[in-house]
């Protein structure tokens, strides 16, 4: 199948497709013509980079694992124990990551507490206006930058 067809069965750009290749990820054969020629198995490849992504991996990490992913139903399962390894360190970096972000929201909630009380209501005031809740633990969004802010000449 060509590049088109992988990109609709498995709803990826063709130009991530090549981007897997370029990452020895995908090895589609080559055409006379030139073009991609991609086997049925590519499907699931994609599906587990896709997975393997989604789980927090570099395309580095996966290209190594890879060849030892296989799928048991609805997931990705390693068909060699020794892969077991790599995915616990990976684990492991992920869980470092989380704590070192836990750390820095913790540091500018306190940032945060330290703000004059007046400060913190006209904050409030702000997203109140606009129908808006600031932002709480757990919660991703693009918040606006926030209320205008007063220079000291303003202020005073």
């Amino acid at each position: 199948m060509r590049i088109g067809e992988l990109s609709r069965r498995t709803g990826v750009s063709a130009r991530l497709l090549r981007y897997y290749e370029e990452q020895g990820l995908l090895h589609p054969l080559r055409g006379p013509s030139g073009y991609r020629e991609y086997n049925e198995s590519d499907v699931g490849t994609v599906r587990r980079v896709r997975t393997l992504l989604a789980a927090g991996l570099a395309t580095s990490t996966i290209a190594e694992v890879l060849p030892c992913m296989g799928d048991a139903g609805e997931h990705v399962a390693p068909t060699c124990a020794e892969m077991l390894v790599d995915l616990y360190r990976e684990r492991a970096r992920i869980s470092g990551a989380i704590g070192e972000l836990e750390s820095a929201r913790a540091m500018l909630d306190a940032v945060i507490a330290a703000a004059p009380p007046e400060e913190t209501q006209r904050y409030h005031r702000w997203f109140a206006d606009r129908r808006e809740e600031p932002a709480d633990e757990g919660t991703v969004s693009d918040l606006p930058s926030g209320p205008p802010r007063q220079t000291p000449r303003q202020a005073g």
